[in-house]
């Protein structure tokens, strides 16, 4: 039975299909939910940037986001009953959710994984395939459109 469930959540619009399904997971196994998101530069579409100051904006305000989508989650989950908390990290993300998942030590991780083409697959890599060639612990991707 799962007692530590890591949830990978990004600002995508399939990141609430994962969430609740971590819920459902979680509420089953009476386990204890760590709300993951990582800060990344493809997520806030570093190359579309012009300068600096522009790039430190768009970072504070994907922070701010990020910060106030994790404590709507963990409201939710809190309200349901289930012992949640949170963290926002900056980083890459495959390699930054197997070291928190270590540090935390996690049982179970749960992310999205979205279908790309094999070219863009391999142009940027696939989150999800990292973590399951590299995870310390068992991983359940939620297929996502």
């Amino acid at each position: 039975m799962f007692q530590r469930i890591l949830v990978a959540l990004d600002n995508s619009e399939t990141s609430q299909h994962i969430f609740e399904e971590a819920l459902s997971i979680a509420k089953l196994s009476h386990a204890r939910l760590m709300l993951l998101h990582v800060l990344s530069d493809l997520e806030i579409g570093y190359s579309n940037v012009k300068n600096l100051d522009e790039h430190l904006d768009r970072w504070e305000e994907y922070s701010k986001k990020g910060l106030e989508l994790l404590q709507t989650r963990q409201n939710i989950a809190t309200y349901t009953g289930i012992n949640t908390g949170f963290t926002q990290i900056p980083g890459s993300a495959p390699s930054t959710i197997c070291k928190f998942a270590k540090s935390w030590k996690a049982d179970l991780i749960i992310v999205g994984h979205q279908k790309m083409s094999s070219l863009k697959e391999l142009a940027r890599g696939s989150v999800s395939n990292y973590v399951m060639h590299y995870a310390p612990c068992s991983v359940l991707t939620i297929q996502t459109t």
